[in-house]
């Protein structure tokens, strides 16, 4: 109710010609709770509706002899604090609207919207009109609590975790203050989801939260940071209490047995502990290293609990983490480079120059610096970006119409390698745009010989397969690279559709001192040689070894003794450039 309706109210309880009755009649008919008090905030008037709300006849409240001032039925000791200071601003002629929470002993509590003013009619009083905003107040709650908490289980979201870290980051400033982050990562959470759906997963999830909850001491905060990931802050506590809480978290849910239509499934969880005190430089920074220990753990085998301590693996960690944001950046800002590198021909028998490029890929650091993709491919791996990144390539490679360095090389027999990750072959989203833009592009697809690594075939070997196969049909080729780094097994090379083995770097490296390495190379050549399977060289370094690349047998060769890389644009502006390419082979 504003001002209006206040001053609209007054007019009708002050004017002395208006019937009592047709007075007593208007108030109590009102929706919300009218009262009049004294300047000692002593009831006069009370309505039906405040006299409901209150559960004490009208009776009983205006009573002369024994009326009490209206902060007696608020039932709230907050709520009478609040009142009295916005009644002491009304006596001094300010209008106030506010709202408090009544919790009357006969009554249920409700949350009242008060608009109050003074007027003067024989003494100083105060007409106050209470509307009730429960329901406004509840729904502002609700919303309020689903934007700070999980939906699924209840738990605090990311969003309320960082609020709650930033806080705990603050208070650490220039105290002795110590507080700990830890990153909890469930381990076979995706055996459950792929066996059983998503729905068996969630209802995982809810009880390895309440596992979780029961371990954390009481007053701190548990958050599902999302997927099946969980974070937990914990105020005034030392490492080595952190170390023994994190230790019960694992083991609570190592011994938690999950049961589904009489499966049984176990969990574990690596555990990530980060230290916030007056080091930290930030509550980000925090984040990252708790989150860099958690990897840490994996890799060292999972279910276990692991300390950032500033050593190699988890600075290692932290840098990859540290470069997530850095290249979602350099995507948004186009911010990738194109460059190539010539693989040339060892062998007479090719009837005409082969210009053979691999397409290699750089990142534009914010300062201009190229950074190479080993400095940033972990985190990409590790943060599944690989097919955003891949398609980046492959939209600007094959689909970008001022890629012009193809023009002039119709009559040769062109090969451009192209890399292609683990991740964007397992996904089918990146496999059905890939193949959409070799329909789209202009270059000839037959140019186009896609590389992937051994471990990623051999990791899925009958999705790689099949994904060989399907993008083989569209007439483009396949190189398996990196071969001879594992050497598991060579029977499923029988089963892959691939045109060229590209030799493993680290193989061809020691073939001058290491007779081994150079058996091994040899080797591969004659599977390769035997299978109508051609062969490249990598890592070639000097004319030595590429005098014994020739002697063994091997097709073709690359690498900084050939040709330092260059960007791709060098070759956009003449064909001229191609036909100097050409030359060298």
């Amino acid at each position: 109710m504003d001002e209006e309706e206040i001053s609209a109210v007054s007019s009708v309880l002050m004017d002395p010609d208006l019937d009592r009755e047709l007075l007593r009649a208007y108030i109590d008919s009102a929706n919300d709770g009218i009262f009049v008090v004294c300047d000692e905030m002593k009831f006069l008037v009370a309505n039906r509706h405040l006299v409901k709300w209150f559960g004490i006849p009208e009776s009983e409240l205006v009573r002369h002899a024994q009326r009490v001032p209206i902060l007696n039925y608020l039932g709230n000791a907050g709520s009478a604090r609040l009142f009295e200071e916005q009644f002491q601003r009304v006596v001094a002629g300010q209008p106030v609207r506010f709202e408090l929470e009544l919790a009357p002993t006969h009554a249920q509590p409700r949350w009242v919207e008060i608009s109050m003013n003074r007027v003067e009619v024989d003494a100083p009083m105060v007409i106050g009109v209470m509307r009730d905003v429960t329901e406004r107040r509840q729904l502002i709650e609700t919303m309020t609590h689903y934007a700070s908490h999980d939906d699924l289980t209840g738990l605090c979201n990311r969003r309320e975790f960082q609020r709650q870290l930033n806080m705990l980051f603050d208070d650490s400033r220039g105290t002795s203050a110590h507080h700990v982050l830890m990153y909890i990562d469930l381990d076979q959470f995706k055996v459950v989801n792929d066996n059983c759906g998503h729905q068996v997963g969630d209802e995982l999830m809810c009880q390895v939260a309440g596992q979780i909850q029961r371990r954390v001491p009481s007053g701190n905060t548990l958050a599902r940071l999302g997927g099946d990931e969980f974070g937990v802050l914990i105020s005034d506590c030392g490492i080595d209490r952190a170390l023994s809480i994190a230790e019960g978290v694992r083991d609570s849910i190592a011994a938690f047995e999950f049961v589904w239509k009489n499966r049984a499934f176990k969990v574990s969880a690596s555990i990530g502990v980060c230290a916030i005190d007056n080091s930290s430089d930030s509550p980000e920074a925090v984040m990252s290293a708790a989150d860099a220990a958690c990897y840490v753990a994996k890799d060292k085998g999972r279910n276990r609990v692991q300390l950032f301590f500033g050593g190699d693996d988890c600075m290692r960690k932290k840098q990859e983490i540290e470069w997530v944001p850095r290249i979602e950046q350099a995507l948004k800002e186009d911010r990738l480079e194109l460059h190539y590198q010539k693989i040339i021909s060892l062998k007479e028998k090719h009837s005409q120059p082969v210009a053979y490029l691999e397409v290699l890929l750089r990142l534009v650091d914010e300062s201009g610096a190229l950074v190479s993709p080993g400095a940033f491919f972990p985190a990409a791996e590790r943060y599944n970006m690989m097919p955003a990144i891949d398609r980046w390539v492959v939209e600007h490679l094959l689909l970008d119409p001022s890629q012009g360095w193809a023009n002039g090389a119709d009559n040769v027999a062109t090969h451009l390698g192209v890399n292609l990750s683990g991740a964007s072959i397992n996904d089918d989203a990146f496999i059905a745009f890939l193949e959409d833009a070799l329909r789209r592009t202009t270059i000839p697809h037959a140019w186009i010989c896609f590389e992937i690594t051994e471990t990623v075939a051999i990791s899925n070997l009958a999705r790689a397969t099949e994904v060989m196969h399907a993008i083989r049909a569209m007439g483009c080729r396949f190189a398996l690279d990196d071969f001879g780094k594992g050497m598991s097994s060579l029977s499923y090379l029988r089963s892959l559709p691939v045109d060229y083995l590209k030799i493993d770097g680290a193989l061809v490296q020691s073939i001058m001192d290491d007779d081994v390495a150079c058996t091994m190379v040899e080797a591969i050549n004659r599977i390769a040689y035997a299978m109508d399977i051609e062969t490249i060289a990598e890592f070639v370094e000097n004319d030595q070894v590429l005098r014994r690349l020739r002697a063994i047998g091997v097709d073709f060769a690359q690498g900084f003794g050939i040709h330092v890389p260059e960007p791709l644009d060098g070759l956009n502006a003449d064909s001229r450039a191609i036909a100097e390419v050409l030359s060298c082979v």
